[in-house]
């Protein structure tokens, strides 16, 4: 799948400083001052979703906090609890592929299951850590969410409510035993409003 600038397909095998003097007026000077501006590594090639070189640099980055959020994390990989394996993604990975087949969207379910190989490797190296990283439960999910249509806003409200029974029994524990410490924090950021009973609509 190629990136398409002002009408203008940028080469998906090419280095990023050199993909953007593709398009017309843009020469290798101005490309590397944009990449800089952006934050966006210049070595960094546009797409191949098959290349897995390619897509382990880029993770690298990632881990490097070269790219993207520049956190240093890889999302939807590595759970406090689940080190060797996640049961919940490996269940929830059989439909999603079912799904991608049905959507047609096999290419990118191909570079998830990449991703989910190959991340995990470049953490331990990167981390020296002594027992296992894998992904949880959460990575595939914005690709389900996408796939289904589900606007972007809703994303964190599903993780929410998918979780409340587990966070209010947790918060039942804490209150019984003397208030110690739990995981995860919730604060509430919305707009205070007043109760009104809608049993009777």
């Amino acid at each position: 799948m190629a990136v398409r600038i002002v009408g203008v397909d940028l080469p998906q095998n090419k280095r990023g400083e050199i993909a953007l003097t593709y398009i017309f007026g843009i020469g290798r000077s101005a490309s590397k001052t944009i990449l800089e501006k952006a934050g966006i590594d210049k070595n960094i090639k546009v797409k191949d979703w098959t290349d897995e070189e390619e897509i382990s640099a880029y993770l690298q980055d990632l881990l490097d906090k070269k790219a993207f959020d520049q956190k240093g994390l890889i999302y939807g990989i590595g759970h406090a609890i689940y080190s060797i394996s996640d049961p919940r993604a490996e269940i929830f990975k059989g439909f999603v592929k079912q799904l991608a087949i049905e959507k047609g969207r096999e290419e990118e379910y191909a570079l998830y299951e990449k991703v989910e190989r190959l991340a995990p490797e470049l953490i331990a190296k990167k981390r020296k850590m002594y027992k296992g990283v894998n992904a949880n439960v959460d990575f595939y999910s914005g690709f389900v969410y996408e796939m289904l249509d589900i606007p972007q806003e809703l994303y964190t409200p599903l993780f929410a409510i998918a979780r409340i029974v587990g966070w209010s029994s947790h918060r039942i524990e804490e209150m019984i035993g003397m208030n110690k410490i739990i995981r995860p924090a919730y604060k509430n950021v919305g707009k205070k409003q007043d109760y009104f009973d809608i049993s009777g609509r």
